[in-house]
């Protein structure tokens, strides 16, 4: 579960988040979207832990994030929109170090990056070097890694970039799996067909702020539209702001 407690992030003078609230929980994909500037990725690196919130409060499974930090972490699996990768190591390396990192233990490590690496169609090249590897490849690489100790939250930002069509075939299926499994699935995203595909509810952000929360359904409502789809509902709501 993700809870956002009155979170405000300010730059100086400039408030990049302005108290939101927000509950995600187990079982959910949870689409959050917005245009450029709107806040998204600086809320997302909070609820990651790699920001600190300059007030509120973020839990993650009831952990929280300023008071105990790595307990909150581990609960976590955080799929970047740029990947960030060692190079110099191969894929499997990768993984190895990443299960260190969280206390994996050395066997249900390699059992999992296998499992990893099969279904995201790497196993083949696994011994390689990611210097490599495509931009699409590391993502993928990315998404194992996320997911290598198995976390309760999935936090992703931009999923689809640099995925060809079988791997976006590949993501969203795989975030239906992980909400089925109860994981909390928390998805930032551009692509508007995809977050009312795949999510339960969806959240609207603009300038720091959340002006629409809800399913496709409450969004119209809110809205002030019928059987409109997820584009139309965001330019109704944005820009009459």
């Amino acid at each position: 579960m993700i809870d956002l407690e009155n979170i405000c992030k300010r730059f100086g003078s400039q408030t990049a988040v302005d108290r939101l609230n927000l509950t995600v929980k187990p079982g959910e994909v949870f689409g959050f979207i917005g245009p450029n500037g709107a806040g998204k990725t600086t809320t997302i690196r909070m609820m990651a832990g790699v920001l600190m919130p300059t007030e509120g409060r973020i839990r993650i499974c009831g952990w929280d994030m300023a008071e105990n930090p790595i307990a909150a972490k581990r609960r976590i699996g955080f799929i970047p929109d740029r990947p960030y990768l060692y190079e110099k190591l191969t894929a499997t390396e990768l993984l190895q170090f990443i299960a260190d990192i969280y206390g994996v233990d050395a066997a249900t490590g390699r059992r999992r990056a296998g499992e990893l690496l099969e279904r995201f169609r790497l196993s083949t090249r696994a011994t390689e070097r990611i210097e490599a590897f495509s931009h699409g490849m590391k993502q993928r690489l990315v998404m194992c890694a996320a997911l290598l100790h198995d976390p309760e939250v999935i936090v992703v930002d931009e999923p689809m970039v640099g995925l060809d069509p079988q791997g976006i075939k590949m993501v969203r299926e795989l975030f239906q799996s992980l909400a089925a499994d109860g994981k909390t699935v928390f998805v930032s995203t551009h692509t508007l067909p995809l977050a009312q595909d795949i999510c339960h509810r969806i959240g609207i952000i603009h300038q720091g702020k959340l002006l629409a929360l809800g399913t496709m359904n409450e969004l119209e409502r809110t809205a002030g539209v019928s059987e409109a789809d997820l584009e139309q509902v965001f330019f109704q709501l944005t820009e009459s702001q």
